[in-house]
Formats: C-alpha cells, structure tokens, sequence
C-alpha cells in the first residue's frame, strides 16, 4: 500500500508548508460529492489520528485516513501547470472513471 508524489508536487507542498509556517505534511481523503461520486480533498495538517495510516514521499508526509485509503491506495499525485491552470492532479489506477471536470470519480 502507498500513496507517493511526483518531485513537482513535493516542490508545491514543501513551498505552501514554509508559507504556512506550520505543519507536518498533507492530508489526502476522499468524500462524497460531485457528478460521479467519490472526489479528493486534499489539506495541510498539524497532527494525525489513531486510524491514519502515514506514508513519506521525498520528505513529505502523506497522511490517509482508513476509509480513504482503499480509493487511494497506489495513487500519485502531482502538480502540474497547463496554460494558465495549474493545480494538483491524482492519477489513480483505482478510479474506474472521472466526470468531465475531473473533479470527481467512481471506482
């Protein structure tokens, strides 16, 4: 079981936790919401729980709750910049398909 990030990715959660000025990593979860179900949430946090699982990417800590982690086991994220979009993107091979927006998914 693993969640990693991409280097672009750890520059961008490296570079948000120096400008918060605290913080141990990020949070990844998924909820109910959007057109096909199940979308990601993503934080920056302070501290774990008992039931978090924790990974560590390139320094970074990965943090993952017990219920997300079965939609997000072997996910990747990264940080991209397309045009004048930029923003993290989860490539998740549990995802059987995403609505059009990409911001939600089923599995």
């Amino acid at each position: 079981m693993a969640v990693t990030l991409t280097e672009s990715a750890v520059e961008r959660i490296v570079e948000f936790l120096t400008n918060r000025g605290s913080g141990i990593g990020i949070r990844l979860r998924v909820q109910t919401t959007g057109c096909s179900g199940l979308g990601y949430n993503m934080e920056f946090v302070d501290g774990t729980f008992d039931d978090d699982t924790v990974f560590e990417d390139n320094g970074v800590k990965i943090i993952v709750d017990t219920k997300s982690l079965i939609y997000l086991d072997g996910t990747q994220v990264d940080y991209v910049k397309k045009g004048l979009n930029e923003g993290f993107e989860f490539n998740n091979p549990n995802a059987k398909a995403e609505c059009g927006c990409g911001e939600s998914f089923t599995v």
